[in-house]
């Protein structure tokens, strides 16, 4: 087997493949042995036929098979060989049988070189997750104008019980408890993001376009099972997708960068996912333990 890799850029590679001959004609072997067991063939019994009949009716499938069951395995050797840590799966093309010479390519991203130390003992400050009268105060206003219509709303015992509480002062404290998980969820991602931000300061690399592709893609998937889910109509959804790609480029190079800065650091410090585990969820946790934690009013 040869290979010549061919530097397109500083993350894309491009890897010439030759199979020669012998490893193709043992491979096709194989796949007539195995077909040549299932082949219904016409006046002989299942695995009872010639092999120049079996040749004469399936030597297209034969073809495909051998291409198939080759390129993964050739393509595998190749990248173990010389040593190239690939990021995704490669498009593969120029795929070619002739002469008994199986010929192909594989167009690849590898892995940016990832240079971060500074991840442990970084400064988050935060806020405190208590409610004040004033978060109260507003909060029932939001929930006045929405009752109000074109009457005056007076916020008491009655307002209370019309939105399923005994009084006033039990509806203030149920309204309190949801307004401080919602600071809690607030503060929470307000954190990982200041963790986040500080990364990706820390960090500069070049971010490998095949990752942000899928990523873009998987967004706008998403993006178009919602508006799918909401009527619109396919010309509409169309434009919709122009506007989002252009308005997601950011975000989504945020996304992969982000994923690969945590792999690296879950490298580095050896963690491990069992099954049903996320790895971003493990390293965020880890990052939240090191952390310098400021509390701020």
């Amino acid at each position: 087997m040869k290979v010549e890799v061919k530097k397109v850029d500083s993350l894309k590679r491009e890897l010439r493949f030759e199979v020669p001959k012998d490893r193709v004609s043992k491979t096709m072997e194989e796949v007539y042995q195995a077909i040549s067991k299932v082949a219904k063939i016409k006046g002989y019994r299942p695995g009872k036929a010639p092999r120049n009949v079996i040749v004469s009716t399936h030597a297209k499938i034969a073809q495909e098979e051998t291409i198939k069951k080759l390129i993964p395995e050739v393509y595998h050797e190749g990248v173990e060989k010389e040593k190239i840590d690939a990021i995704d799966l490669p498009e593969i093309g120029d795929v070619n049988l002739k002469d008994g010479i199986l010929t192909f390519t594989a167009k690849l991203d590898i892995r940016p070189e990832i240079n971060i130390k500074n991840y442990k003992k970084i400064k988050i400050q935060r806020k405190s997750a208590k409610v004040t009268d004033e978060d109260i105060n507003k909060t029932l206003e939001i929930l006045k104008q929405g009752q109000g219509k074109d009457k005056e709303v007076v916020v008491d015992d009655d307002f209370a019980r019309g939105l399923g509480f005994p009084n006033l002062a039990e509806f203030k404290q149920a309204l309190t408890r949801q307004l401080e998980m919602d600071k809690d969820r607030q503060n929470r991602m307000d954190v990982e993001n200041q963790l986040v931000d500080a990364l990706l300061k820390e960090t500069k690399f070049t971010v490998p376009q095949s990752m942000a592709k899928k990523q873009m893609d998987y967004r706008l998937y998403e993006a178009r099972q919602h508006y799918k889910s909401q009527g619109m109509a396919e010309t509409e959804i169309q434009k919709k997708e122009t506007e989002l790609r252009e308005q997601l480029k950011d975000a989504v190079e945020r996304d992969v960068k982000v994923y690969l800065i945590f792999q690296e650091i879950a490298k580095q410090e050896k963690i491990t996912t069992a099954q049903g585990e996320n790895i971003m969820t493990k390293v965020m946790e880890f990052l939240l333990k090191e952390a310098d934690w400021q509390e701020i009013k």
